[in-house]
């Protein structure tokens, strides 16, 4: 890939306010703590998926110091960038190319749907470079 051919990648265009808590849910994500499932050192089937602790004698979920985190609404981001990807673009999932043309391009980027196929694929990148929208899941074809 030469010089001429870089471009950069598309920004959103975001207020002062929303770029402030994108940076602070970054922050926030940082610090926030695994949460893990009760037991999930002793048994390989339970995984990293978060369940809630309901047992009458847990000490998770009596919150005992030395036990870990349970999930609280404190540890939740600013409200007005939940759902954003990390960009501050929404995402939108696209499977047609109707459904492109029905994307804003300054706040919404793609991404395209799994099951659609490469035919396809290549024509929603095209229409998608043409109208500047991002895509998040493009690839070689």
């Amino acid at each position: 890939m030469s010089k001429e051919d870089y471009k950069p990648r598309q920004k959103p265009n975001l207020d002062a306010e929303t770029k402030a808590s994108l940076l602070k849910r970054n922050r926030m994500s940082n610090k926030r703590p695994k949460f893990k499932r009760q037991n999930w050192f002793r048994y390989k089937r339970l995984g990293d998926k978060w369940r809630r602790p309901r047992g009458i004698h847990s000490k998770m979920r009596r919150h005992f110091k030395y036990r870990i985190a349970v999930v609280q609404p404190g540890f939740r981001g600013p409200a007005n960038v939940r759902g954003l990807h990390p960009s501050g673009f929404e995402e939108v999932r696209v499977h047609n190319l109707k459904e492109v043309e029905m994307v804003d391009p300054k706040t919404q980027a793609i991404r395209i749907a799994s099951t659609v196929g490469d035919k396809k694929r290549e024509t929603i990148v095209e229409k998608a470079d043409e109208m500047g929208i991002r895509v998040f899941n493009r690839r070689d074809l």
